[in-house]
């Protein structure tokens, strides 16, 4: 069980399965156009690796590509300090709609689709903030296709009536009047829509179900302990952690397996059950 560490490449089917997704969109762009297409896929459920893999892959086949992930247009620290301050607590912590520069995205984007080296934005998970623009890499001139992977990329907001009932000991305890989390839905609603309304096809690796992101992310955990990572959480944080993605986790496990361009069921240990391509 959980035993296809992140390190590793994709699962064969499924990166074959994407990549001549991606090929076919490719193909369609009669202007060499950018391309863009989003990865979606809970904590841990191997994203960055089948992104890693496809712009390998693209490029072996002259293809000028890049990968940016959702999570390297996370808000400043002192940002997300000021939407706590003035929103509600629970925005300190990154991840949730409402949490990122959309507008950062967007213009990384439209670099990118003016055919510019961009600066690809990073964000430094060890310090909780924003990397250093001078750290950051630049895409290849005339880049083709850009891979915008996320554990939320491509998601809708849910119906304001869902919202009441909370779904974990945070919600009920820690945002028992909704305004946390319909912060995060009304953000999807609106500047996420524009953002994500820019793929131009959308993979979900879909995980068995929300409990198994625990194991994954604990699987992550043990990694960076075994490095000697001072950032590392305890199995206590990490379900603490995973309990702000909940909600929106199990909303796109429940409605995105209809719409996505590919659907990607995976097993526990992040092998293919079963691949839809539409």
């Amino acid at each position: 069980m959980f035993s296809r560490p992140k390190e590793q490449l994709p699962d064969p089917e499924i990166f074959e399965a994407a990549w001549s997704a991606i090929r076919a969109r490719l193909g369609a762009k009669p202007d060499n156009g950018l391309t863009v297409a989003g990865i979606c896929g809970s904590q841990a459920s191997g994203k960055s690796t089948l992104a890693a893999a496809l712009v390998r892959r693209a490029m072996k086949e002259g293809v000028p590509a890049v990968s940016l992930s959702l999570d390297d247009i996370y808000l400043t620290r002192a940002e997300r300090e000021a939407l706590a301050r003035d929103v509600h607590p629970l925005l300190r912590t990154r991840g949730v709609p409402g949490t990122h520069d959309v507008a950062l995205g967007l213009e990384t984007i439209a670099a990118l689709e003016r055919g510019e080296a961009a600066l690809l934005p990073r964000f430094d998970k060890g310090t909780d903030d924003r990397a250093p623009e001078a750290g950051w890499d630049r895409s290849p001139q005339n880049t083709r296709l850009l891979i915008f992977e996320g554990w939320c990329t491509g998601a809708v907001p849910q119906d304001a009536a869902a919202l009441t009932e909370p779904v974990n000991a945070l919600e009920r305890e820690e945002d028992p009047d909704r305004s946390w989390r319909a912060f995060a839905n009304a953000a999807l609603a609106g500047e996420y829509a524009a953002l994500f309304g820019r793929l131009d096809l959308l993979i979900l690796l879909a995980a068995p179900g929300f409990e198994t992101v625990h194991g994954w992310r604990c699987q992550q955990e043990q990694v960076l302990h075994q490095r000697g990572a001072p950032q590392a959480m305890s199995d206590a944080q990490i379900a603490r952690f995973i309990a702000h993605y909940e909600r929106l986790t199990r909303h796109i496990l429940s409605e995105m397996t209809a719409r996505a361009d590919m659907v990607a069921w995976l097993a526990e240990d992040r092998s293919a059950i079963r691949i839809e391509v539409r």
